[in-house]
């Protein structure tokens, strides 16, 4: 594996609680962050790191991820948990985190939102689904 593993929201949210140093990055879009909402770690005193690992609307890849990213002082050996809507951009976020000697790095299972159901609606997976904290952007 290229990165520290995968990890379901109430894991994730666990490792943040159990560990001081441990950083949440939010890795969606700003218009994701704007309309569907962000986590919320205030209980934990922390606050999610928002940086885009692919930028909307044309979703090319964000050039000053790692730059972005090391901006937060994140340093080697401090846990970061990335999340994204459904758990598939953080796995690239955390592959290149790890890459750069940063980490351990961890994705979170369904993201933020998780799939769709059956009527196209998403939200009832992932870190909403799980009634984690998070507000309106």
């Amino acid at each position: 594996m290229t990165y520290a593993g995968d990890l379901t929201p109430h894991e994730a949210w666990q490792l943040l609680e159990d560990q001081p140093g441990a950083i949440l990055v939010d890795v969606r879009t700003e218009a994701e962050w704007r309309f569907t909402g962000v986590p919320d770690a205030s209980s934990l005193g922390k606050q999610a790191a928002l940086i885009e690992w692919v930028s909307y609307p044309a979703m090319n890849r964000n050039e000053g991820f790692l730059d972005q990213l090391q901006a937060t002082g994140v340093e080697p050996g401090q846990p970061i948990v990335f999340l994204c809507r459904s758990g598939a951009r953080s796995i690239g976020a955390a592959e290149a985190a790890t890459a750069a000697g940063l980490g351990p790095a961890y994705n979170v299972l369904e993201g933020f939102e998780g799939a769709t159901d059956e009527h196209g609606h998403r939200g009832w997976q992932g870190w909403k689904g799980a009634g984690l904290p998070w507000h309106q952007g």
